[in-house]
């Protein structure tokens, strides 16, 4: 049997061709990890929103995991509220890269 696939790159936003794929990945990680933390709390959205300082609106894109309209740093204020730890490390760009601009990336530890 042949098959036809492409190996990922580990990016889903950079194998579709994303512009910004490594922001929308970034993003997209922060969110699951939101709307983990508000499902452990069961809270409606309305008071989600409360809480976080935003609209239901955005309460409803973070818990269909579609945050399109939020910032990777408003994300990383939700995180705070609700409890969690944010730390951003900024280094020089690797040297044996042959890119013009440095990487984004966030990981996400589980308690």
């Amino acid at each position: 049997m042949n098959q036809d696939y492409e190996k990922s790159s580990g990016n889903v936003f950079a194998d579709l061709g994303f512009p910004d794929s490594e922001q929308e990945i970034a993003k997209a990680k922060l969110t699951v990890q939101i709307y983990r933390l508000l499902k452990d709390r069961d809270l409606s959205q309305a008071e989600a929103a409360k809480l976080l300082g935003a609209s239901q609106t955005q309460v409803s894109a973070l818990m269909r995991c579609r945050p399109v309209s939020v910032s990777v740093g408003r994300l990383m204020e939700f995180l705070t509220t609700l409890g969690q730890d944010v730390e951003v490390t900024v280094k020089p760009a690797s040297r044996s890269s042959k890119r013009q601009h440095g990487l984004m990336s966030v990981n996400v530890h589980q308690v």
